[in-house]
């Protein structure tokens, strides 16, 4: 056999080469994955989500200039979005997730309506406002949980007498990456209710449920309010009963009583109290999060800046950001992330250096 045939011609052409190479294919919706291919398999996350923190202090006067632009009936919903300045444009707060600040005067309504992006919403500032979701109302009060899950009508009304502001965190991203968006007005501006306040509550969240329950399509929890009184009571109880975790002082998270589960599929929510003088060590996981202060001050330390953290302040962790929290005071914090799905997918991680 001709010696010939055993051998191969060795790529030798020159970058000009093989860009006339790559513009061509390129016309045919070709490309070279080998150009690309140390950006998308990559040794350890790289994100476009950059660490950023919003000073309540420093917002909070904006959302008063907002209500005096825009009244809540011609904004559907008057929020302030929580751009990471790594991902401006895109209305992210992370890769996968948003955030803004919504803001209701007294006497006015967020009309019905329902999609099919998840939210939830951490009450920062006012009492009494209510949100309905599928047909039940609850009363909001400062530091309480609520969730609207996925395609459930949900509006909101402010019948107290001074603002209700509030952080909104949704799924936005996760479902625009799956083309799955659906979303649908209601015709009133208020749903008409179907079972008493605190419903949800007494069925779900006292360890019992209907005999009869099934998990709904949404796979979210039944209760949809996690009041701010339960939560910092359960914290406090931690912090009675053992020393706290070095990377995280006491944390907790929101479940589905019935199954154990997030509350919704897409967002983990999850509340952490850090006693005073406590200086966490050193953490990261892949999945970014969203931090809000309820209580206390907090320095965030990262590998390239620090930041104070007061309350009613919003700041954001990265996924794979090295970081640790430093509390001046003690200390109760709120967090969201899209932690999860990565866990649904196998992706999860976390370094406890």
């Amino acid at each position: 056999m001709d010696k010939s045939t055993h051998e191969t011609a060795s790529p030798t052409s020159d970058r000009a080469t093989r860009e006339a190479f790559y513009a061509r294919i390129g016309a045919d919706n070709l490309a070279p994955l080998w150009e690309q291919l140390h950006n998308l398999v990559t040794k350890t996350p790289r994100s476009d989500c950059q660490p950023a923190h919003w000073s309540y202090r420093k917002v909070r006067p904006y959302l008063t200039e907002a209500t005096e632009l825009i009244t809540a009936e011609e904004a559907e919903r008057r929020v302030l979005v929580l751009e990471n300045p790594g991902l401006r444009g895109k209305a992210a707060i992370t890769t996968s997730l948003y955030a803004g600040l919504q803001a209701i005067l007294p006497g006015e309504v967020a009309r019905a309506h329902r999609h099919s992006q998840s939210a939830l919403r951490l009450i920062l500032e006012g009492s009494g406002a209510y949100t309905s979701v599928n047909g039940e109302k609850t009363i909001m009060q400062r530091g309480d949980f609520v969730t609207t899950p996925s395609w459930t009508w949900h509006d909101h009304g402010n019948d107290s007498d001074a603002p209700m502001i509030w952080l909104d965190g949704l799924d936005v991203q996760l479902v625009g990456i799956l083309d799955a968006s659906f979303a649908e007005s209601s015709s009133s501006d208020r749903q008409a209710l179907q079972r008493p306040v605190g419903d949800s509550i007494l069925r779900y969240g006292n360890g019992m449920a209907p005999v009869d329950w099934q998990p709904p399509p949404n796979r979210a929890s039944p209760l949809f309010c996690y009041p701010y009184e339960r939560t910092r009571a359960s914290l406090l109880g931690m912090r009675e009963g053992g020393a706290p975790d070095p990377h995280h002082g006491y944390k907790l998270r929101y479940v589905d009583p019935l199954t154990g589960g997030s509350p919704m599929p897409t967002m983990g929510a999850y509340a952490q109290l850090l006693p005073k003088d406590f200086a966490s060590a050193p953490y990261r996981c892949s999945s970014g999060t969203v931090f809000t202060v309820l209580e206390g001050q907090v320095r965030v330390v990262l590998d390239d800046r620090s930041f104070e953290a007061q309350p009613n302040d919003v700041f954001v962790i990265p996924s794979w950001a090295a970081h640790r929290l430093v509390a001046q005071e003690q200390a109760v914090l709120f967090s969201f992330s899209d932690r999860p799905v990565q866990e649904v997918l196998g992706l999860w991680r976390e370094s406890r250096d």
